[in-house]
């Protein structure tokens, strides 16, 4: 099994624990825990150079330093403290500077909460293990054959069919049944790219419905979406060599990605509210009597200094869009104030869990939002890149990872 070092504090006294546990396992890892003892705590508190008041957070600085110079043999690294501590948040983001500075294992930190549940970690787990076993595939940096991509997102389901590196059909409707939505936009993207169901040699499918598409297709790729993503992200923007930073605004949840050399070191997933989200730029629209399409543009002709949002959450982000209505505001400025309030959260709530590597590619469907897209830039320092085709990474993905298969 996929060895992965657990790095934490407090999991044991909130009952999350057996939780971890149960998410490794059932993705074929196994949480390990490095040998320390009182006298290599010390030392390596002295050597990191901050000494926290918790035994428990100066005991995962120790087991850091024992991955780092290699005394303990671990797979991945998994590094959780509890959300209400901010000691713990600044010593888990630290740790996981010193692990990247150190070593080459891949990371994942997480914020628990006592409510936590196997299931919100099944993601994380699983492509902490997809990019130990499966490195080789992720390295892929051409799709060879006829291949076709499925991702069942939350807001909608796209397709992608490629041939020789080249994509030749695609298709996306809006998420209802899981199989239906599938079926009707494969079905059309084979009828674009002039081919049909049975001239497909695989399929890969990601996204929520991943496991029930993979099932109903025969899929010979069944993938969780951080690795996928970030494979048909770094392909779509020719950035397979080097790195890079993927960020993907979600309708439900976000995603931040670091790369090298197109694999994934380094990813964090979620938000604590929708108000970092696409859902909420729907909802945006939606007051200003607009469909979302039209709301980049409208943004990028405002100014969010002059209609600001303070909130973190969608609820109270909309009535600080309606009192902004109310006071006489411009809709121009309203919907710039609600794209910068977005990108200032994702930053606030996600990307301060990674070290945002140049260049950055935005991507997802949030991505075609041209106002959104501008307050990103303008609150990292340097507009991303969105590069054709963004919305359909997860079907991409799945369609050039699937191919690895044929060999």
């Amino acid at each position: 099994m996929i060895k992965i070092a657990q790095l934490s504090c407090g999991t044991e006294y909130s009952s999350v624990q057996s939780e971890i546990e149960k998410a490794a396992f059932s993705v074929g890892g196994k949480m390990v825990y490095p040998d320390v003892g009182a006298d290599d705590v010390d030392d390596a508190v002295r050597e990191f150079g901050f000494n926290p008041r918790s035994p428990q957070l100066k005991l995962m600085i120790a087991r850091a330093v024992q991955l780092s110079k290699g005394v303990y043999d671990a797979d991945a690294v998994f590094i959780a403290t509890c959300f209400r501590c901010a000691e713990a948040a600044l010593v888990r983001n630290e740790l996981r500077r010193y692990i990247q500075e150190h070593t080459r294992l891949p990371v994942v930190t997480y914020s628990f909460t006592e409510r936590m549940k196997s299931a919100q970690l099944l993601t994380r787990m699983e492509a902490l293990v997809t990019i130990v076993t499966r490195k080789e595939l992720l390295a892929r940096e051409r799709q060879t054959g006829l291949t076709a991509g499925l991702d069942s997102g939350s807001s909608t389901t796209k397709a992608v069919i490629m041939h020789n590196n080249k994509i030749i059909g695609k298709a996306w409707m809006p998420s209802y049944d899981v199989v239906e939505s599938a079926t009707t936009v494969l079905n059309q993207a084979l009828e674009q790219a002039g081919y049909q169901l049975k001239d497909l040699e695989a399929i890969g499918t990601t996204g929520y419905g991943r496991f029930t598409l993979g099932k109903h297709f025969n899929a010979k790729l069944v993938q969780e979406e951080l690795t996928v993503n970030s494979k048909g992200a770094v392909w779509l923007a020719d950035r397979q060599r080097g790195e890079a930073t993927i960020l993907d605004i979600g309708g439900m949840d976000n995603k931040a990605i670091t790369v090298r050399d197109g694999v994934p070191d380094n990813f964090t997933m979620g938000g604590v509210c929708a108000g970092a989200s696409g859902r909420f730029l729907e909802m945006t629209a939606n007051r200003l009597k607009i469909d979302v399409t039209q709301l980049g543009a409208l943004a990028e002709k405002g100014d969010w200094r002059k209609a600001k949002m303070n909130s973190y959450c969608s609820i109270f982000g909309i009535q600080d869009l309606v009192t902004s209505l109310g006071e006489g505001k411009a809709f121009e400025d309203v919907a710039a104030a609600a794209c910068h309030s977005v990108a200032e959260q994702v930053y606030e709530q996600q990307l301060q869990e990674i070290d945002i590597r140049k260049p950055i590619i935005q991507v997802g469907g949030t991505s075609l939002i041209s106002g959104l897209v501008k307050e990103v830039g303008e609150v990292l320092g340097e507009r991303p890149i969105v590069p054709a085709d963004s919305q359909y990474i997860g079907a991409v993905g799945g369609a050039l990872l699937s191919s690895g298969f044929l060999l």
